[in-house]
């Protein structure tokens, strides 16, 4: 295995540094740079947690406690985002970021897991499941949109000439849908969608239009056979909430609607979103 390992970084030398308990890698594949953090026991069950579009591993930095205790969590940045490669001419497609993302859990020797998704990072989980079907035991979606036909959110227009320019105010403007009306957005987060790749963004963006496009995220998972949670915040501004019922299509599926909360629910309450979680990954199966 190619790492590099940076468990030597000490906490709160940067916005973005790592725990003490975190330890970090970085897995050279053979179109990119995957960073990885892991916390938790080694022999605990394995949880890999998936970000959104907009987002990196640090996103699930306030839910981490609340698993780590319990579950060996694996956090992968995608290639374009957090601390991943941005190589030239990479393919940002869905298969293409879940192929790396199962490399990743090869090289780590870690697996099978249960494989969390946030928002599109549901997408990636699914498209996971679907390509390495020995990598995934269950799957949690959280406010991952089933169809295109439920996208509800106001487009932001952003420039690749302003991407860099753009004031804390101006982030804030363009990320409000993805928290319910009123959630004062972390700073934190303001500054991890600044870092993303505006190419890798946009590429991202429309690859995962491209996928649902396609076909229906339920319509993916039923011939999967995978045990299947999906968490949705009932006031969420990005995808209707509506249609969480959609995946009520699948066999055996748990649909769990959140009051109050709206498309980032491990951010904006981290124990209600914890618990359900929690309780799915330990049913046994």
């Amino acid at each position: 295995m190619t790492t590099s390992d940076h468990t030597s970084i000490p906490p709160g030398t940067s916005p973005d540094a790592p725990s003490p308990a975190t330890v970090e890698t970085t897995l050279s594949l053979a179109d990119g740079e995957i960073h990885v953090c892991l916390d938790g026991p080694r022999e605990a069950p394995a949880l890999l947690l998936i970000h959104g579009t907009a987002a990196s591993a640090r996103s699930w930095e306030p839910l981490l406690p609340l698993l780590s205790g319990s579950r060996r969590v694996v956090r992968i940045d995608l290639l374009g985002c957090g601390r991943s490669g941005r190589p030239d001419g990479a393919s940002y497609a869905v298969e293409d970021q879940a192929r790396r993302v199962g490399e990743a859990l090869d090289r780590l020797g870690v697996g099978p897991a249960g494989v969390v998704g946030h928002s599109s990072g549901g997408v990636f989980a699914t498209a996971l499941a679907a390509q390495r079907p020995d990598l995934v035991t269950s799957l949690v979606l959280i406010n991952t949109g089933p169809h295109m036909a439920a996208y509800i959110a106001k487009e932001v227009p952003l420039r690749a000439a302003s991407w860099a320019d753009l004031t804390d105010d101006q982030v804030r403007l363009a990320i409000r849908d993805g928290f319910h009306e009123g959630f004062e957005i972390p700073q934190d987060y303001v500054d991890q969608f600044r870092d993303i790749d505006f190419e890798a963004f946009g590429a991202t963006s429309q690859a995962i239009r491209a996928y649902l496009h396609e076909r229906p995220l339920p319509e993916r998972l039923v011939p999967l056979g995978k045990p299947l949670l999906v968490l949705f915040g009932e006031e969420d501004r990005r995808w209707r909430p509506a249609s969480a019922a959609d995946y009520r299509a699948v066999p055996g599926a748990t649909v769990t609607m959140l009051p109050g909360l709206g498309h980032s629910p491990n951010l904006e309450d981290p124990a209600r979103t914890a618990a359900p979680l929690l309780a799915f990954t330990e049913a046994p199966r």
